[in-house]
């Protein structure tokens, strides 16, 4: 497995290099500590919003297309994402062309230009993704799901932002953004495969020099509250219901994570689990079924996604509480155990073999955690859970003040579900 070496530059700004002896390519990715979660409800949407705004124009690439077009040239894989703690900028490309891929992953990071006409234009975009996203009933879910855990908070605000709020999100507005939070001591750098870290490590000081050293603003902690079994419905006409199903558990510093996430796949992590089994192949009631978690920084969970027929949901709900409520009372084998262990160690090797992947892996513990376990630490985690510690996580989180369910589909009555959730 490659190494990876670790560099603080007195400004705080952190890097990560893996060299990689087994690829052509290489993968610049740079994660900023912050997201949905570090905003205030008066410009939701913000972090999302200057995402798309980094490929508009830089003072050095004062067009979208000064910025797509060389990378394209040379067959680069390259976009950036947000999520709730996170915004990631990222491209991947021969190895040859790394010092291309640093220069312009750098200055689109650093120098977007904000210009008002392209903010004007974006807005358009923006709300039409708003917009797909509402027709996606199995992605709806999710920000039903969301906001039923965390309400009116920013941990349960909508990733995109409200159409009201994008209408109205001015220059200022990103550039006050930009300047409290992209900043050294909130950026991490990862640079992969065929690469020579010190070479990066030199590179990415004089590109990063005019960064300020200025600590950023934090994120309101994520507050929860919960008495007993909650239900949130959001009534659409579709030929699928789309439900969450699950429960508060660990945020991603809690010792018991890595037996949740055992559990979890014990549940619904792979076709032959016992959720996947039951609901597709037993009663032939769903197409996708899966059990994970969640851990961020400040809260998680663990919870089952799937589509399922509509004229059957309450049973197949039902079915779902039926298979919690057995994992809690009665202990796991031990074959049932190593098998789900196994299937996360072939997991975790499949989804670091490549730069873009290993970039990610490395990248996103320590913007999230500020610290890093190898692959071989976390199986080593993975592979000392016991068949006690599932049964004590099952028992701790499948219990009626942490249940919840969100439910998209042609229902209206939530009072039928919530009275399903005994447990």
């Amino acid at each position: 497995m490659p190494n990876f070496k670790k560099t603080i530059l007195p400004n705080g700004l952190r890097i990560l290099t893996v060299p990689m002896a087994d690829t052509k390519t290489a993968t610049v990715l740079v994660l900023v500590a912050t997201g949905s979660k570090y905003e205030s409800k008066d410009i939701n949407g913000i972090s999302h919003f200057l995402e798309h705004m980094t490929f508009k124009g830089t003072k050095k690439r004062p067009t979208p297309m000064s910025i797509a077009e060389p990378l394209d040239r040379i067959g680069g894989n390259y976009n950036a994402f947000t999520n709730y703690e996170f915004t990631g900028y990222y491209a991947k490309a021969d190895g040859r062309h790394q010092d291309m891929l640093l220069d312009i992953i750098s200055d689109i990071t650093l120098n977007p230009n904000f210009d008002q006409t392209e903010i004007d234009k974006e807005r358009g975009v923006i709300v039409e993704e708003i917009n797909m996203y509402e027709d996606m009933p199995s992605r709806k879910v999710g920000d039903v799901w969301t906001e039923l855990l965390y309400g009116d908070q920013p941990a349960g605000w909508d990733l995109a932002g409200k159409k009201e709020i994008i209408a109205r999100l001015n220059r200022e507005d990103f550039v006050k953004y930009h300047n409290d939070h992209y900043v050294a001591p909130k950026i991490v750098i990862a640079v992969a495969g065929m690469i020579s870290p010190d070479d990066i490590i030199k590179k990415v000081e004089v590109l990063f020099e005019s960064i300020s050293d200025f600590k950023g603003k934090d994120k309101m902690p994520t507050q929860e509250s919960q008495t007993k079994p909650e239900v949130k419905l959001f009534y659409k006409k579709t030929d699928q219901t789309h439900i969450i199903f699950g429960a508060r558990a660990y945020d991603i510093h809690h010792e018991k994570r890595f037996a949740a996430e055992v559990l979890a796949t014990i549940l619904g992590g792979g076709m032959s689990s016992r959720l996947f089994g039951l609901l597709r192949d037993k009663m032939g009631a769903a197409y996708y079924v899966r059990t994970g978690t969640d851990e961020a920084t400040d809260a998680g969970y663990l919870a089952t996604s799937a589509g399922i027929d509509n004229r059957r949901a309450e049973i197949i709900i039902q079915a779902i509480l039926d298979e919690y409520r057995k994992i809690k009372t009665v202990k796991v084998s031990g074959d049932e155990l190593n098998k789900a262990k196994e299937h996360m160690e072939g997991g975790l090797a499949l989804s670091i073999e490549t730069s873009d992947e290993l970039a990610s892996f490395y990248c996103f513990q320590e913007v999230l955690k500020n610290e890093i376990l190898t692959p071989e630490e976390i199986i080593e985690k993975i592979h000392a859970v016991t068949v006690d510690d599932i049964l004590e996580v099952a028992q701790d989180i499948f219990r009626p003040e942490k249940l919840n369910l969100a439910i998209v589909g042609p229902f209206q009555d939530s009072d039928a579900f919530a009275n399903l959730l005994k447990i």
